[in-house]
């Protein structure tokens, strides 16, 4: 018999990557270490929201480009939910980040929380990064909890969440957590690849395949000081852009980018206690099997999508969301002195009344 009462919590995930869906997913979770997973959706957007919402990406005073871009947001949030259509206690709403700056203590998530939780009739937590940063801590990632809570007992491995940033989270032999964001993985190949083919990704990194990484561009690259710099650390999206390979021909410049994520995750692996024994990867670039097979041979360990232990890729970091939103609700620690920097165990989030 379980100790904790269980609950069913939604979760919805924008990712930096814009790649035109909210994920929802839905799971039953004691906030602990119990989870099930139930059921995952992907929900369309209309592609002049995403415009609205790259309009945006880096400030940090509220106008009127902003107002629209929340609204629209939060809008398809709303439809989001309505189009899941199942029960749960609570959501837990990421909402879309535009700005992430730890070094200057700012991050801003787009969307409004009170308003969701009106239109679909149950609480929301929100702003989960807030407290962290406000305490001293990155603020990211915010994950490496309930990917613990995820593998259950598997220990000395690590989970590689690939969206439009990357992150690692290690889980020690005695369940300790280490967790960073590795540098850029999705969101310059996307942005390059829609620059020049208007295409929303490389599929299964065909285009990148094609090309020679441009050795002048990853020395410069790999010469950057966040990479020595010793976790908790996190980065922006727009930490690095495309203009150094805006100009060579499109597959070097995709294969470059992909390098560029593949050795970021790379130097990640200086900063652990031990080399984990298997790496687990969740995100959409898990689905890039060029990207995931450049990795398994510059890494020499097992690389395999975290869909092979049985759980959806593409569902974990919703269903992370819901899980902190419990947790939340508990008042229970949503980051760690290992994972974002901050002083304690501390939990954070906004809850917003449907009432």
């Amino acid at each position: 018999m379980r100790d904790h009462k269980v609950y069913r919590a939604i979760g919805l995930m924008s990712g930096t990557s814009l790649d035109g869906a909210i994920d929802v997913a839905l799971i039953e979770t004691d906030g602990h270490d119990f989870v099930r997973p139930l059921k995952y959706m992907a929900h369309p957007y209309d592609i002049a929201v995403r415009d609205k919402v790259r309009e945006c990406f880096g400030k940090r005073e509220r106008d009127g480009a902003i107002d629209v871009a929340e609204r629209l947001v939060t809008d398809i949030h709303i439809d989001a939910v309505k189009a899941f259509g199942e029960k749960a206690d609570i959501i837990g709403f990421h909402g879309q980040t535009i700005t992430h700056d730890p070094d200057e203590g700012f991050t801003w998530q787009i969307g409004d929380g009170a308003r969701l939780a009106r239109a679909v009739g149950v609480d929301v937590v929100s702003d989960m990064r807030q407290a962290d940063i406000k305490s001293g801590g990155q603020g990211a990632p915010l994950l490496p909890l309930y990917h613990r809570a995820l593998l259950n007992a598997k220990r000395g491995v690590a989970v590689l969440n690939l969206g439009g940033v990357a992150n690692i989270t290690y889980i020690g032999a005695d369940g300790e957590l280490i967790a960073f964001d590795c540098g850029p993985a999705n969101a310059l190949m996307d942005d390059l690849i829609k620059e020049k083919r208007g295409l929303d990704f490389d599929e299964d990194g065909k285009v990148a395949s094609m090309g020679t990484p441009q050795s002048k561009v990853l020395r410069k690259f790999l010469e950057d000081g966040y990479f020595a710099k010793v976790p908790p650390k996190s980065l922006d999206r727009d930490n690095w852009n495309i203009d150094n390979v805006r100009y060579s021909s499109l597959e070097d410049g995709m294969a470059t980018l992909l390098e560029m994520s593949v050795q970021g995750v790379v130097k990640s692996l200086e900063h652990l206690p031990a080399r984990p024994s298997h790496i687990y990867v969740a995100g959409g670039g898990r689905k890039n099997g060029y990207m995931m097979g450049i990795l398994a041979q510059r890494l020499g360990l097992p690389v395999t999508s975290i869909d092979d232990l049985g759980w959806n890729g593409d569902a974990i970091e919703a269903e992370g969301f819901a899980y902190l939103a419990v947790r939340s609700l508990l008042g229970l620690s949503l980051t760690l002195p290992s994972t974002t920097g901050v002083t304690k165990p501390l939990s954070g989030g906004e809850l917003n009344s449907c009432i």
